[in-house]
């Protein structure tokens, strides 16, 4: 499949795409707005070698990024709870099978059926997820969210952005404020693209469309200047 023709060509080199449920082809033609919208998200995503340095979770400034840029579109995080009802319906007539009265006779309501499923941002019918560094369950709880909101009705695509594999070749040659190859933080455990497609494959997203985006080293700002300034270095050790 030719994604190109679905993505703005800037962004190709910046990011990675996997195509699942034919997620690109619903966004680029059902949801033009919101897909625009992401994809101003993505043009702007610009990392610091300081951002990758800081911790993961809350510390992190990389999920306000996301925040700034998407908050002003009217994108917001959303959870859902939700009961079962539950009616039973007798049979109309006691030899025939198949028939079945129009009232119940017994309602019975399951509290808390689905509870407690967030998603980082909801518009209309889009959802969208963003696992930076988180360990690599998150991505199971993430796709059991998307997929309950798809079953429920209330999405029909959902967008998952994590870290491309490539960016472990920036981990393993920056050493964080305590003298600490970053890689020991961004480990295989963690969330990121290789994690996150194997799930995908497997279908655990059941019958939801995901979109996987995958960030590159060419988001890191720094990185060009860090990768000619390592080169020096290794030209100076080999004398």
């Amino acid at each position: 499949m030719d994604i190109s023709k679905y993505i703005d060509s800037d962004l190709l080199n910046k990011f990675e795409f996997y195509n699942y449920g034919h997620s690109l082809e619903i966004l680029h033609e059902s949801y033009p707005e919101e897909w625009k919208e992401l994809q101003e998200c993505f043009r702007k995503l610009s990392l610091s070698i300081d951002d990758i340095k800081k911790s993961g979770g809350n510390e992190s400034p990389i999920p306000k990024k996301f925040d700034d840029i998407l908050y002003p579109y009217g994108w917001r995080e959303i959870r859902i709870s939700g009961d079962l009802i539950v009616k039973k319906y007798p049979r109309k007539v006691a030899q025939r099978r198949g028939k079945f009265a129009d009232e119940p006779y017994e309602v019975e309501t399951i509290t808390g059926y689905i509870d407690g499923h967030n998603i980082d941002f909801l518009k209309n019918r889009v959802a969208f997820d963003l696992e930076w560094n988180s360990k690599d369950q998150t991505f199971d709880r993430d796709l059991l969210a998307m997929r309950t909101y798809f079953d429920c009705g209330l999405i029909d695509v959902g967008v998952i952005v994590t870290r491309a594999g490539e960016l472990n070749e920036i981990f393993r040659e920056i050493r964080d404020d305590h003298g600490q190859i970053l890689m020991k933080k961004y480990g295989a455990s963690t969330t990121w693209m290789g994690k996150l497609t194997y799930r995908l494959d497997s279908r655990r997203n059941g019958g939801c469309p995901i979109l996987a985006v995958g960030i590159r080293k060419e988001c890191v700002e720094d990185y060009g200047r860090l990768a000619a300034y390592n080169s020096e270095l290794k030209k100076i050790h080999k004398r």
